[in-house]
């Protein structure tokens, strides 16, 4: 691990916290003024640099603050903590907008300065891992049109620091397009910062976007700089923005406005120099219509538009990344990647992923550990992929009324996508001549495969071309209204049992039209 450099012109400053973060097993360098500090950083490559640099504000050699400007021009992502009396305490705060990551006022309480020190390593370490990942993993794959379609628009967006929004299904890769924009815009060499504000809760997000100054409210000890100031210079990723509490929208408004904003229980502006891109897998326009979302805000986000196709949309690319991610998964766990028969991909192209890319590289890991042999055939495949693709031998052709299953209808094909009803309210008369099926149809039987078969066999005998979307709709309809029956109306017990995110059952619901 790289040491934390320490400069203090005051020996007993530096022995105090040399003594302390060795017992946290923390290596040190110190330095008596800012001077020796940048000859250590011209003669020290990257690997011999500092982890963390904690510099004194006033020294004999040097202003810290001074110190600061130098090292954020070459070493951007460096964290530094700034040390000062509380008489200093005005041009400490100042000097965050040149990025210090805090201050530690003098005198100070020695487990709290040891406790930020190792908060300051630990989000170092996030940065340098971030940064092999962007690194080493390909951006994005794809020989799919659609996705051609997205990195033709990233090569035109790399020039541009305007405002994007990426939408897209939940595990589509909307996190790996904002990286390819970031790396490929004039803003490449600085931070890229990411936060879900959906994973946060309400009470600690406003803090965790804008920080906050010491004594805002009850815990905050010292002043923390929230993600607009980490990402200044660099690119922010709001992921899920359609879950932002609409009090909040009006801050985020006035950042993207004008590049200024104010910390929590703060009384000076300050300012970011920030691209913003945001993503979500919510239709925008419905929640502006539906009052939970700022309008104003909205088009400020929706300067460019890049929609990311869901892998459904993409099947030909199912090989070529299934192969990726098998191989990458054997490297982290340090074993021979697994081969993958035509068969078994043939098998997974039938699969529609509704968990997406993401879906894909968990069943890819789950491969790569639970496969027997080393090459992979259908029948190694996840319960998850042969359920959900498999399809009876038998030929039934010859049922030309819509399967009945357990006390379900479904209309036949002209009746269209969202023609599913209860049994006894068909959308068309054809319902009534459905076929009864064993009670245990939708248990250890096969009855609800062969009705759906059967489905499938009219729908393409009538030469459709959109058998997949209307089959796959009425199935989740169904589904999804089955377990709201079961749970009595209440979504989150609801996706519990079915085995779904949240989000996901409150999209589809608004996806399928089931509100």
């Amino acid at each position: 691990m790289k040491p934390i450099w320490i400069v203090d012109d005051d020996q007993s400053i530096r022995f105090v916290l040399e003594k302390a973060l060795l017992r946290e097993d923390l290596p040190t360098r110190s330095f008596t003024n800012p001077r020796e500090v940048l000859q250590a950083l011209e003669a020290d490559d990257d690997d011999n640099g500092p982890q963390i640099l904690v510099s004194d504000i006033r020294m004999p050699g040097g202003s810290g603050l001074d110190l600061l400007t130098k090292v954020k021009e070459k070493h951007p992502g460096l964290p530094v903590i700034i040390m000062t009396a509380f008489s200093d305490l005005d041009s400490a705060v100042s000097a965050f907008q040149g990025g210090a990551f805090e201050y530690l006022p003098k005198p100070f309480d020695l487990p709290k300065a040891i406790e930020l020190i190792r908060r300051a390593v630990e989000e170092s370490q996030r940065e340098e891992v971030a940064e092999e990942r962007m690194a080493a993993a390909p951006e994005m794959l794809g020989q799919a049109p659609a996705m051609q379609d997205v990195f033709r628009a990233i090569g035109r967006l790399s020039q541009s620091n305007v405002t994007v929004l990426i939408t897209g299904e939940s595990g589509s890769g909307k996190e790996l397009g904002a990286r390819a924009l970031h790396k490929h815009s004039p803003r490449a060499n600085g931070p890229f910062v990411a936060i879900n504000t959906a994973a946060i809760p309400k009470d600690l997000l406003e803090s965790e976007l804008f920080g906050h100054e010491r004594g805002a409210f009850t815990g905050a000890q010292t002043m923390r700089r929230g993600r607009f100031e980490q990402a200044d210079g660099g690119t922010l990723f709001l992921d899920e923005i359609g879950d932002m509490p609409f009090d909040l929208q009006t801050r985020l408004l006035r950042v993207l406005s004008d590049g200024h904003f104010y910390r929590v229980g703060g009384h000076n502006a300050v300012k970011a120099q920030v691209r913003v891109i945001a993503a979500t897998h919510q239709d925008l326009e419905q929640r502006v219509r539906d009052g939970v979302f700022r309008e104003d805000l909205f088009h400020r986000l929706n300067v460019i538009r890049l929609r990311l196709p869901a892998l459904r949309e993409r099947v030909e690319d199912v090989p070529m990344l299934t192969r990726h991610f098998l191989q990458q998964s054997a490297k982290q766990l340090g074993v021979e990647p697994k081969r993958i028969s035509d068969a078994a991909l043939a098998q997974l192209g039938l699969f529609s992923f509704p968990g997406n890319v993401r879906q894909l590289e968990n069943v890819c890991h789950w491969l790569t550990v639970m496969a027997p042999a080393q090459v992979i055939e259908p029948k190694d495949l996840p319960p998850e992929v042969t359920g959900a693709s498999s399809h009876g031998s038998s030929s039934l052709g010859h049922v030309s009324a819509a399967p009945k299953v357990q006390g379900i209808a479904l209309a036949p094909a002209d009746a269209g996508a969202d023609a599913l009803t209860d049994a006894g309210h068909a959308a068309d008369p054809a319902a009534d001549r459905a076929i009864n099926l064993p009670p245990d149809a939708l248990g250890v039987g096969r009855g609800w495969e062969l009705g759906l078969e059967a489905e499938a066999l009219e729908l393409l005998a009538n030469d459709r071309h959109d058998v997949w979307d209307v089959l796959s709709r009425r199935f989740e309809s169904k589904l999804i209204l089955t377990a709201l029956h079961n749970t009595r109306g209440r979504r989150i017990e609801a996706a519990q049992k079915l085995g779904i995110g949240r989000n996901t059952i409150t999209r589809k619901i608004q996806e399928l039209g089931l509100e």
